[in-house]
């Protein structure tokens, strides 16, 4: 018995394994938490990372957005959203920006809000008022037409509202044509966008667009929220944003008072940080691996120490320190993989569960940790499993068979 068959190498590994079912349960239970543990961080942290890629993707392609206030560090934070600066974006501005060669489309955008959008006096919504987008937000219309092209400074007294804002107002009642009051001004309504919820904070189905110039005529301000541009084309954004800053700085007397962010940009550092994020907890489940792989060695000690009398008898039968080592070598890496099969499962189980309850959250687990999460488990369960083996094969055979 210097040899043994794959076959009967594996059956009977496969017999030792079950033979105590509790020890060997807990083993690829502890294994699975591992390996489960991996899957659904990781697909936590990267499906967090596919979601904001979704969401700035969602504003509209090749973007390039001008924001009032200089960043000290010219990068981008929340607190650009709101700045104090000197000198405030104008229409003029806007206008400005479109000589540029390397831009292909600007809109001008006036945020503010009106507690109540009015249709006959009888019906109200709470309403956000927009200046005009045109067409860089890539906004889908369900009914009518977007706002008319024409002079910002004197848009014609039209609107387009929100799938959320049509319902709520107007009810079964048809929309497209009506004539709404907003404030102190009636607007007739001559499209409806296409429901898309949330995004970035900013729930695109409460929205009412209005003319630039009229959104600034209401909320009685002659600036900008921001400056939206659609660079010419993927290649052209570094262009548009190099042509927009300077054009500002000229119009601006010289002075940098603006922030210039790209979408590429920002969804670079996003992609980062959560890159980042995803292989830190990816890091931390991976611990749990190695306390299982603990817990594999220690019950394999353990079984070495009750089966000295069958290491004896098999050392007697003729089997090599080679082959015991071997046998109980094959018993760690079947527990292991049975326990990371199990963790698989599982984990892919969690991922499909965080999908049903949160339908717009990318949870796929990427595949590289799945084959990292996997490979770890057998890994630490062989690893783990070389000094049983050892120690069984270091057995003196009469001595343990003086111990069956």
């Amino acid at each position: 018995m210097t040899t043994m068959r794959g076959a009967d190498l594996i059956r009977f590994a496969r017999m030792a394994a079950t033979g105590n079912p509790l020890r060997a349960s807990l083993l690829v239970l502890a294994m699975a938490i591992g390996v489960a543990a991996v899957v659904v961080l990781t697909a936590l942290g990267d499906g967090a990372r596919r979601y904001v890629v979704s969401e700035f993707s969602s504003l509209g392609s090749n973007l390039v957005i001008v924001l009032p206030g200089r960043s000290q560090t010219g990068g981008f934070s929340a607190g650009n959203a709101i700045t104090n600066t000197t000198r405030d974006l104008t229409i003029d501005d806007a206008q400005a920006l479109q000589r540029a060669s390397a831009i292909v489309r600007v809109a001008p955008l006036t945020v503010g809000i009106r507690d109540q959008l009015w249709w006959q006096a009888a019906r109200g919504a709470d309403s956000r008022d927009h200046g005009t987008v045109h067409q860089v937000r890539n906004m889908t219309m369900g009914q009518g037409r977007f706002l008319a092209d024409g002079d910002w400074r004197t848009g014609a007294a039209e609107a387009v509202i929100s799938a959320k804002v049509r319902e709520e107002v107007f009810g079964v009642e048809p929309a497209l044509g009506q004539l709404v009051r907003i404030g102190d001004r009636r607007f007739r309504i001559v499209g409806v966008l296409a429901a898309s919820g949330q995004g970035l904070g900013m729930n695109t189905d409460e929205l009412v667009i209005v003319p630039v110039s009229l959104a600034q005529a209401m909320f009685n301000s002659n600036t900008l929220f921001r400056i939206l541009i659609e660079a010419n084309g993927r290649e052209a954004i570094a262009a548009a944003k190099t042509q927009a800053t300077e054009i500002i700085r000229l119009r601006h007397e010289g002075e940098q008072d603006v922030t210039v962010i790209t979408q590429d940009a920002v969804l670079a550092t996003f992609d980062r940080l959560l890159g980042a994020l995803t292989l830190g907890v990816a890091g931390i489940a991976a611990i749990s691996l190695a306390v299982a792989g603990i817990l594999v060695m220690n019950v394999m000690l353990v079984s070495v120490t009750q089966r000295t009398g069958e290491i004896g008898l098999l050392k007697a039968l003729g089997a090599t320190g080679g082959v015991i080592r071997l046998l109980f070598l094959t018993e760690a890496t079947m527990l292991s993989l049975a326990g990371a099969l199990v963790g698989f499962a599982l984990g892919h189980l969690g991922a499909a569960l965080i999908r049903q309850l949160y339908p717009a959250f990318p949870a796929f687990p990427p595949d590289w940790a799945v084959l990292a999460g996997l490979g770890t488990a057998l890994v630490t369960g062989i690893l783990f499993g070389v000094l049983p083996a050892r120690r069984a094969a270091q057995l003196d055979p009469v001595q343990a068979l003086a111990k069956r």
